[in-house]
């Protein structure tokens, strides 16, 4: 039996029916209050007094593990906040303690009560249960996915970035339905985040959510995403340092990276204990570049809208993405016609709005996919989410034919 200790440190041994009955309607509020607190009095007692009008009682009763499932459903509609809020607090408690033998059916009676708190109108009563449910594997689901939708940021984020109950395509669900930045950001801090969510992160183009997806070390970013993200990063220099601090890059990215991060990060880099001689060479050389105080290679066009005259032979890939970067458009087109292509063609697939022309179009003039998606984003408009993006190993998107089709289309119009 349990016993509680009296107002002067005294043992209460436990309360008769008869007594907790008369006690019920006592005039005193704290006297109620503690009859409401006992754990030793029968059920319908404690559903009695949640209907109690002192507010305090039906505190009590909120909190009391003995307070029957009845009891703890009417609560879910007290007019007082603090109640609702302690309710959360307890039964979210109760999910992972039920015992086998009556698990059915206390289960049924708790998700009926946090799916009435999921939907309280208070934001604080479902914060509260959104931070107690966070982690919990055995949290009922449809509670954890109303949470993940719920319109506060400190109600969501706790779900979208912990529960283990929410599965790659409900995260790509969320994301597609639209959600704020942090929201976005808490679904980028999960741990072993999947590739397909982390693509779906970058073609929000939310760069708060990107920022946090780069820093994140546990996800898992597919290479021709993170290239993406690293010829976006000369501008936005937000993403440079959790680029620079992701635990494995190829010697590429390290070397892209090395030509444009602040000086402090161009030092990180040099520092990183993956570099292969070539890289680190690479690096050493951009260091002492910057200490001589000369301009970055393949620097913007000239006054007269001339290539740089120290660029020998037609740009690469990483000239040109550079270019890209730096909204050098001139260069960009110049670097397009550098195998015949006409100007006119060019700027005609440029400006129709049509990312496999686009393709089509780096594809021509000898360049690689990364190079075709951040002309469709930088050059031609293309949304994100539409963009056409490398095969698996950095492939073109298109076979030939429909290429070499979309430009012939294009030089009809042209001509």
């Amino acid at each position: 039996m349990i016993f509680s200790r009296g107002k002067k440190g005294g043992a209460r041994g436990p309360i008769s029916y008869q007594e907790s009955k008369r006690l019920l309607d006592h005039q005193d509020a704290a006297v109620r209050a503690d009859l409401a607190s006992r754990p030793d009095v029968r059920p319908e007692i404690l559903y009695y007094l949640a209907e109690d009008p002192s507010p305090e009682v039906r505190r009590r009763i909120a909190v009391n593990l003995r307070t029957p499932a009845k009891a703890n459903l009417l609560l879910t509609q007290d007019s007082d906040e603090v109640v609702r809020c302690q309710l959360a607090a307890k039964v979210a408690r109760l999910v992972p303690q039920l015992d086998e033998q009556d698990k059915e059916q206390a289960r049924a009676a708790i998700v009926r009560t946090l799916e009435l708190l999921a939907r309280d109108q208070t934001r604080r009563v479902r914060q509260i249960l959104a931070e107690a449910l966070q982690d919990l594997a055995d949290a009922p689901p449809s509670v954890v996915q109303r949470l993940a939708r719920d319109s506060e940021e400190m109600v969501a984020c706790p779900v979208l970035e912990f529960s283990p109950l929410l599965s790659d395509q409900d995260l790509l669900e969320i994301i597609a339905e639209g959600c704020p930045s942090a929201n976005l950001s808490a679904i980028s801090r999960r741990r072993e985040l999947g590739p397909s969510v982390a693509d779906a992160v970058v073609a929000t183009d939310d760069r708060p959510g990107i920022a946090a997806l780069l820093a994140n070390h546990s996800a898992q970013i597919r290479e021709e995403t993170l290239d993406r993200l690293v010829t976006r990063a000369e501008v936005v220099t937000a993403w440079q340092e959790p680029l620079v601090e992701r635990p494995r890059l190829s010697p590429g990215t390290i070397r892209r990276l090395a030509v444009f991060v602040a000086d402090h990060l161009l030092n990180r880099l040099q520092s990183r204990e993956d570099l292969d001689p070539e890289t680190a060479r690479r690096v050493a050389d951009e260091v002492h570049r910057r200490l001589d105080g000369e301009p970055p290679p393949c620097a913007a066009a000239d006054e007269a809208g001339e290539m740089p005259r120290d660029q020998a032979g037609p740009l690469d890939d990483e000239a040109l993405l550079r270019a890209l970067a730096r909204g050098d458009r001139e260069s960009v087109r110049q670097g397009l016609t550098q195998t015949g292509l006409s100007a006119a063609l060019v700027e005609r697939i440029l400006s129709s709005g049509s990312a496999k022309a686009i393709t089509a179009l780096a594809w021509k003039a000898g360049f690689g996919m990364r190079v075709a998606t951040q002309l469709q984003l930088r050059m031609g408009g293309i949304p994100p989410a539409e963009a056409l993006s490398p095969r698996r190993g950095g492939g073109y998107a298109l076979a030939p034919q429909e290429m070499a089709w979309q430009l012939e289309f294009f030089e009809t119009l042209v001509d």
